[in-house]
């Protein structure tokens, strides 16, 4: 094992090499540039990007004016979910205000609802969502059906049952038999959301950082000169290769280690699995996209073409990912192109390790899919970088 790392690591790739780290350690600015920032987009997108609603603008029309009504309302702009906003006269006026985006939701409480919950009668309740927003709204949609269901539990030993009725959803067959709905909440019962970003994110770092800092440290060898000069020395284009490449490897390796302590410290993500395989998992992701970003560099001739070209490329494989959203909720014809993502097999790869403790026999799957997909980036990158050295 000793002989082949000397053959492979010989003299000619430990000179580069630290002429490689000598130089990286002059540039602070890119060694604080890969810990750094990082740290500080891993903690924002964490805590800004959250797929829960809360603190909807409600707005309440109430015909009843009764002390009936005014609990329903309480109920409602008491709970974290809405926020009261204001009365409205009619529901023309409340139309009108969430049409111009002051409200995200409606109530209007009808004129008899008081007296039909003193007769033992259902009465129904409109809830105005304002969809421009889908998801918020089916969301909003959950909120107000949940407290509705929370009032009439507390209604319930006076025989009173308001209920909140969907237009347009199918009646009430009338049945004996009642299904009670009974969830568990597996490997995450606290359902803290910023456990699926921060693990998503995380691989989106790896690979926007080590495309970035590899294209930008390529196109600015070629602007100085320097490619040139390393092509008079005796080492071969793939000891160039292997020497450039592995600085900045170790120092992305780095910067990984750095986000799984934020994910621990400040998220508070359990680490229920092996680490070993997260830090490799991360690897060959950085590996990948290092090989982006020395293939995006072969095609560009300066700097601002290369971080031009990488905007090209990084948002689609953040979109088609699964990092900020699940896989099956995407086009069905796009589904396939998440299996030659990295950023998608990395994510899987996390949140099946540090959430569900998975092990190699439940994720070899996603990590010879992450090997494939490295190797064939860093051949490519190999081959642009030899194509365009000769």
């Amino acid at each position: 094992m000793r002989g082949l790392l000397e053959q492979i690591f010989n003299y000619r790739i430990r000179a580069l090499m630290r002429k490689e780290f000598n130089q990286i350690r002059r540039d602070r600015r890119l060694a604080i540039s890969l810990v750094l920032p990082p740290t500080l987009q891993l903690l924002l997108f964490g805590f800004a990007l959250s797929s829960t609603v809360s603190n909807l603008r409600l707005g309440v029309v109430d015909d009843s004016r009764s002390a009936e009504s005014r609990e329903l309302i309480a109920v409602l702009s008491e709970s974290k979910s809405f926020r009261l906003v204001g009365h409205y006269l009619s529901t023309e006026e409340l139309g009108e205000a969430i049409g111009r985006g002051d409200l995200d939701a409606g109530v209007v409480v009808p004129f008899d609802f008081a007296r039909d919950l003193q007769r033992g009668r259902e009465t129904t309740v409109q809830v105005l969502l304002n969809a421009m927003n889908a998801n918020t709204a089916a969301i909003g949609q959950g909120y107000a059906e949940g407290v509705i269901q929370s009032y009439n539990r507390t209604r319930g030993s006076t025989g009173l049952r308001p209920t909140l009725q969907q237009i347009g959803a199918a009646p009430n067959a009338g049945r004996r038999g009642q299904v009670q709905l009974m969830p568990a909440f597996l490997y995450n019962p606290g359902l803290v959301d910023s456990w699926f970003i921060v693990t998503g994110v995380f691989g989106l770092l790896l690979i926007l950082n080590s495309s970035l800092v590899a294209s930008g440290a390529m196109v600015r060898e070629r602007e100085a000169g320097t490619i040139e000069q390393l092509l008079m020395s005796p080492a071969g284009t793939t000891e160039i290769i292997i020497a450039k490449i592995t600085p900045l490897f170790f120092l992305l390796c780095l910067m990984g280690v750095v986000a799984i302590i934020v994910t621990k410290v400040a998220f508070g993500v359990p680490f229920h699995g092996n680490l070993l395989l997260v830090l490799a998992g991360a690897g060959l992701c950085v590996l990948a996209g290092i090989s982006i970003g020395t293939v995006i560099a072969t095609f560009s001739k300066s700097a601002q073409q290369a971080l031009l070209t990488s905007f090209f490329v990084n948002p689609p494989l953040a979109t088609l990912s699964g990092a900020f959203n699940p896989v099956e909720a995407m086009p069905r014809w796009l589904q396939p192109l998440t299996l030659v993502n990295p950023i998608h097999h990395f994510a899987s790869i996390v949140r099946a390790t540090l959430l569900k403790g998975s092990g190699l026999a439940d994720l070899w799957q996603n990590f010879l899919a992450l090997v494939l997909i490295t190797l064939a980036l860093f051949a490519l990158s190999v081959w642009r970088f030899r194509k365009q050295l000769s």
